[in-house]
């Protein structure tokens, strides 16, 4: 049954063990294995028919980009760990959505697996194209980002949010009620800091880490942010951590000081507060739109000695 389950979303009939897609890609099996485990899949008995014509086309495209200079071994291995980390999600959730879809359906146990093919007949064609779709689309995008940088570093506002108490919460409620809560949580936020000239860089449950062009822009998704979460029903408050300079951006994550610090920050902000490193609030000081005020020296971890800054609106002028 799990078999026939597969192969509904595969698409073909594993046919080949991975000696023989080795042998067909051309490579050793040490090399084909190391890509297979690039992607995140784990290894299969030698003698085990698991693999179909698509994964001797993988090793084989693979292979290609190596062997024509585009990558190196590495950068291609790279390449395929951030394919393989990308989709493990994305699967996963879109895997989580057809079973409550299948729940909503009142679906019995016994007949889900045929519900489940017929639903792989149904959706996969069409998420197939979807996928291409956005992966071309971020990838223009993301291309015209870095074109023009001339430095492996890029300064950049960032900025950490996270819910405060979502531990003790997680204790309290459902596992379902715990899903609905991050999937508002997550989908909310990344509306906000799309819509607001930012960019979503990675959320983890209860928080999200977003990168912007100006500090402007990144004070202005912060605050969007605490309002948006403090107006829906049941949502725990959201504490912010700002920050900018120079960072790393490295498969699809972005490293350095200031993501450190914006992280430490958010875990000394108050609830329903933006906390702002030195730097960030040197260049929203002249900035009409919003207000700093510092507080008390804090030592940050890592960090050092340092006085941050509660950003908040600017109160209209009355006339």
């Amino acid at each position: 049954m799990t078999d026939d389950l597969a192969g509904a979303f595969l698409r073909q009939h594993r046919r080949y063990t991975s000696r023989q897609v080795a042998a067909l890609a051309g490579i050793p099996m040490y090399r084909a294995r190391r890509f297979w485990r690039a992607f995140g899949f784990a290894n299969v008995a030698d003698d085990a028919v698991e693999f179909t014509d698509a994964d001797v086309e993988a090793l084989r495209t693979l292979v290609g980009l190596v062997r024509d200079g585009t990558y190196d071994e590495e950068h291609a291995l790279l390449v395929t760990r951030s394919l393989g980390r990308a989709t493990a999600r994305l699967a996963e959730s879109q895997a989580v959505l057809g079973a409550e879809v299948l729940d909503q359906a009142g679906v019995p146990l016994g007949e889900r697996p045929a519900a489940w093919r017929r639903r792989a007949d149904r959706v996969v064609p069409d998420l197939e194209r979807l996928l291409v779709y956005a992966w071309r689309r971020q990838l223009a995008a993301a291309a015209g980002r870095v074109v023009d940088q001339e430095a492996a570093t890029v300064r950049l506002a960032v900025g950490f949010a996270d819910l405060v108490g979502f531990t003790r919460l997680s204790r309290q409620i459902s596992e379902t009620e715990l899903a609905r809560l991050v999937e508002r949580f997550e989908s909310r936020s990344a509306d906000v800091v799309t819509s607001s000239e930012g960019r979503v860089v990675k959320t983890l449950g209860d928080s999200v880490l977003f990168v912007a062009d100006t500090a402007a822009a990144a004070a202005g998704i912060a605050l969007q942010l605490v309002e948006v979460h403090a107006r829906a029903k049941g949502m725990p408050p959201l504490r912010v951590g700002l920050a900018i300079g120079q960072v790393i951006g490295r498969m699809g994550d972005v490293f350095g000081t200031p993501v450190n610090l914006a992280s430490r920050l958010t875990s000394l902000a108050a609830a329903d507060t933006v906390l702002a490193g030195p730097a960030m609030a040197e260049e929203l000081y002249d900035d009409p739109a919003f207000t700093l005020r510092p507080v008390d020296r804090l030592t940050v971890r890592g960090l050092g000695e340092l006085v941050p800054y509660v950003v908040a609106r600017a109160r209209p002028v009355p006339r």
